[in-house]
């Protein structure tokens, strides 16, 4: 297992080129399995979780070559068995349930597992499916989902619900009829699969709205597709911009993707720019502190709490960040506490402190953001800080710690 060993201290200066998507590559890698031919996708990050639904996708019998740019013929698909052992370490194995059912008529998922940040139960999925006349069960573990035929209908998310929105849209590309979505989630990265689906033929309207409508088609086909960059990393790095009195440049940026954050970064006092697709972003104190509260897109993302809150641990005043989308998502308080930084936890609001220093000290990842959060704040704390369980932080952060030596930063990876 390796751990990261970080020098904190360093300004952090220089230019940093954001990955792919994670969270794009994941459903459209999934939506190949509407397909019989071979799909070609470029941008890909190298991640623990693109390498988990490949692996997924090669137990199907799906053929998967190629590393930044993959080619993925899912002409013979074999299977429709995704096994534990792998969809127990990443919850977006979920995604091939939709497009399975629609393909095969049938599917055997196991339940997901992934980042142990609350529960973030699947019955929004089986509730759509079920309601376009797929017969659902569940058997030792395994969702057990059969359907010769999924018919359109009107679906209504309790919740607003990425990977739900993103499943049932794959399901009813091949539905006979219409299906609407009600209450569907706005993130990019539905539009994003949404455009790939209609360049494979399907026929989607509303995506990046509350309501999106799919009228079904008998099949698609192959396509060649670029994903979008990754808002998540780019957010991190941006921090990591501001933590360290850095003068960073973001390369492939959608900034219309990140103006939550942005809004909320220059309030703190960040100086951001952009520039033919570009953003710099320069950390000058005195920082000004603020209230952050996480919404649905285009609210503030979740994915971003745990790295602003490190950076408000060193703002001058009290913060308040509230988290609204998952439960269990402060514990990386615990660890930031380790280093020095003073904050209360009550309930799903966070009251943050600000402390003139952190401290080195040995720290636990607990999750993906989680551990970026800590990385982030190794960066900046005076001494060595160890951050153990960085597996967490492989499964959405493509070589963080060559991208952070890049940019000055006394950072590198051992094995414990």
């Amino acid at each position: 297992m390796d751990k990261l060993i970080i020098n904190g201290g360093t300004r952090l200066k220089g230019e940093v080129k954001i990955s792919g998507a994670k969270n794009a590559a994941l459903p459209l890698i999934a939506a190949c399995l509407l397909t019989e031919g071979c799909t070609t996708l470029s941008n890909i990050p190298t991640l623990r979780d693109i390498i988990t639904i490949i692996k997924l996708m090669e137990k199907l019998g799906v053929e998967v070559k190629g590393k930044d740019i993959l080619k993925i013929d899912a002409s013979q698909v074999r299977s429709y068995r995704a096994p534990y052992e792998l969809v127990k370490t990443m919850r977006a194995s979920i995604l091939v349930l939709g497009p399975l059912l629609a393909r095969m008529g049938r599917a055997k998922v196991s339940l997901p597992g992934g980042c142990a940040i609350g529960p973030r139960p699947v019955n929004l999925h089986l509730k759509a499916l079920e309601s376009m006349g797929a017969t659902i069960k569940l058997e030792r573990g395994y969702i057990v989902a059969e359907c010769k035929k999924l018919r359109g209908t009107r679906v209504y998310f309790d919740l607003s619900t990425v990977t739900g929105t993103e499943n049932i849209m794959m399901a009813a590309t091949l539905a006979q009829g219409t299906t609407v979505l009600e209450n569907a989630a706005k993130e990019p990265e539905v539009e994003e699969l949404a455009s790939a689906l209609k360049k494979m033929g399907a026929h989607i309207e509303g995506a990046g709205t509350d309501v999106i409508t799919i009228e079904g088609v008998a099949h698609v086909h192959p396509i060649e597709h670029t994903i979008m960059p990754d808002r998540i990393e780019a957010g991190t790095y941006m921090v990591a911009a501001g933590i360290t009195q850095g003068d960073i440049t973001l390369l492939n940026c959608n900034v219309t993707h990140l103006n939550a954050l942005i809004e909320k970064l220059e309030e703190i006092g960040l100086k951001i720019t952009e520039k033919n697709g570009n953003l710099r972003v320069v950390g000058t104190t005195p920082f000004k502190s603020t209230d952050v509260k996480t919404l649905p897109y285009p609210g503030f993302p979740t994915d971003m709490q745990a790295q602003i809150m490190t950076l408000l641990c060193l703002v001058e005043g009290s913060s308040i960040v509230t988290e609204t989308i998952f439960k269990d998502r402060f514990m990386h308080v615990g660890e930031l506490r380790r280093l020095g930084a003073d904050i209360r936890v009550e309930g799903n609001t966070a009251i943050v402190n600000g402390v003139k220093k952190l401290y080195g000290a040995p720290v636990m990842a607990t999750d993906l953001r989680a551990s970026a959060s800590l990385v982030l704040a190794g960066l900046v704390a005076e001494g060595v800080t160890e951050v153990s369980r960085v597996y967490h932080l492989d499964r959405g952060y493509e070589r963080m710690e060559v991208k952070l030596s890049q940019l000055g930063a006394d950072i590198q990876r051992v094995k414990e």
